[in-house]
């Protein structure tokens, strides 16, 4: 008896309706190759990238397409921070101990039910040397360490990244600063790693195109992908990729059909944060193929409070005049609870110790007042609501506790100084920017399954094309670009392996 598995069954049914066919371009269709490599990669950022340079190393043909004129994607207008632990060579450098046990610890509370714990093993137990392909691939780091609050603006390049010293995560695992930032002054830390990294991609051999337009992909009558059919210099091109497509074209922000299908609560956001190339197009051509999606409703949405960090001894409370979260989390944590958690609406109360001093671009004042009974009229909160807030607040934190959440000491102050000021946290309102995490379920070799948990042949994406290690709430900058790397890296190589 013979057995019948699903690939043979599409293609003895090549002319079934199948949707996931008559969104690309059957192989048979196509007359001539316009050209024909490898390995062809969507997308320029540091997971395309990563992909091609790894591919091109192990003796592959890369071509990476990119739509926009500008290479980098949104990686290059990012913080360049990458999220490494378990004991780097930077950590070690700076006196910080670490292991791969602690990081894979908070990576696995902080993300919850969401959290891919396949992904986050191989990630944590292979982090110190992924560190280490960075360092050999040009990016440049200073071997010191920052314990101020937020993306460093200076040449430092260690510092704590998420809210691993809360105290219900420091409970569970011990603290260590895992964001590795690129050792520039500046705030440019993205733009530093794509200028390290595209130049290596290209002197391994990968070729870059730009201008170029991917429309769908090309495949065999069994589901095999074997090429893309692109736009280019005004014509309809058609380019064979012998071993895989590696799809890296960044998530769908920009995309605002989808955004309001998939994640209405980041649509409502402020700052739709990433390159305009994310349009979403590679997760629709994967869809098309076969592949299936996760968390399509998740991204960071982030409220920056800090810097300056003395703007966290202030109290934050929702349109019921309470506190729903410690003020020292990390700001996707507080963005997060805001966007998805508060209806979109959230203010900071803060005194004369406590207010930011000047006028700050990331949150507007809106109220201001000699009492707190007085701010609480003027924000039309529910009676006495921010009263008995403030006052339970300033009981604790005047014996350096927070009972409710556990905020740091160091950010403990009763607001009894007048005047005292909200700032309106609202994610439409303040400047609250948003990005997707949601893509096409791929597995640890970064290939793209369908809807039986199977990998589609020929088919691999990576960074924010993919559902990956960031989840809502983002746990710590640099779990993105990491993810991107790391699995982008996966993806270069097994295609390179793969059968031709």
């Amino acid at each position: 008896m013979s057995t019948i598995t699903r690939r043979s069954l599409l293609a003895g049914a090549a002319t079934a309706p199948l949707a996931s066919l008559a969104a690309t371009l059957p192989s048979g269709s196509v007359t001539s190759w316009f050209a024909s490599v490898d390995v062809l990669v969507v997308g320029s950022g540091a997971a395309g990238t990563a992909a091609a340079i790894e591919a091109a190393q192990a003796g592959a043909t890369v071509l990476v397409l990119e739509m926009l004129p500008k290479l980098g994607g949104s990686s290059a207008m990012s913080g360049g921070v990458v999220y490494c632990g378990g004991g780097t060579a930077l950590q070690k450098a700076c006196g910080i101990e670490d292991s791969v046990e602690a990081m894979r610890s908070y990576l696995l509370a902080a993300s919850g039910l969401y959290a891919q714990q396949d992904k986050i093993d191989l990630y944590c137990r292979q982090s110190p040397e992924h560190f280490d392909w960075l360092v050999a691939h040009g990016v440049h780091y200073e071997p010191s360490f920052t314990e101020v609050k937020g993306l460093p603006g200076t040449v430092d390049s260690l510092y704590y990244s998420g809210s691993e010293q809360v105290r219900e995560y420091a409970a569970l695992a011990r603290p260590a600063p895992r964001g590795h930032v690129p050792g520039h002054a500046g705030w440019t830390g993205g733009r530093s790693l794509m200028e390290a990294l595209i130049p290596a991609a290209q002197r391994a051999g990968a070729k870059y195109l730009t201008g170029v337009t991917c429309r769908r992909l090309i495949t065999e009558s069994d589901g095999r992908v074997v090429g893309l059919e692109v736009e280019m210099d005004g014509k309809t091109r058609q380019l064979r990729a012998k071993r895989g497509v590696i799809l890296a074209a960044g998530g769908f922000i920009h995309n605002r059909e989808m955004l309001e299908v998939h994640a209405p609560e980041l649509a409502q956001c402020s700052v739709p944060w990433g390159n305009m190339g994310d349009q979403g197009m590679g997760i629709q051509m994967g869809i098309a193929a076969g592949a299936t999606t996760a968390q399509m409703h998740h991204g960071f949405a982030i409220m920056p409070l800090y810097l300056p960090d003395h703007v966290l001894k202030g109290v934050v409370v929702n349109r019921r005049g309470q506190r729903f979260i410690g003020e020292d989390h990390y700001h996707a944590f507080l963005g997060h609870q805001i966007a998805y958690h508060q209806g979109g609406q959230a203010w900071l109360i803060a005194d004369k110790v406590s207010q930011y001093g000047y006028d700050d671009y990331r949150v507007r004042e809106v109220a201001r007042a000699s009492s707190i009974g007085e701010l609480e009229r003027q924000l039309k909160l529910p009676e006495r609501a921010l009263v008995e807030t403030v006052d339970y607040y300033n009981r604790n934190a005047s014996k350096r506790s927070d009972p409710l959440f556990g905020k740091v000491a160091d950010y403990l102050s009763p607001l009894r100084q007048a005047p005292f000021v909200a700032y309106d946290l609202s994610v439409d309102k303040a400047f609250f920017p948003a990005h997707t995490f949601g893509g096409l379920r791929t597995n640890t070799h970064s290939q793209v399954l369908n809807s039986w948990n199977e990998a589609i042949p020929g088919l691999y994406a990576a960074g924010r094309t993919s559902a990956g290690l960031p989840v809502a709430p983002y746990v710590a900058s640099g779990v993105s670009v990491g993810d991107g790397t790391f699995f982008g890296r996966r993806a270069g190589k097994h295609a390179t392996e793969a059968a031709v």
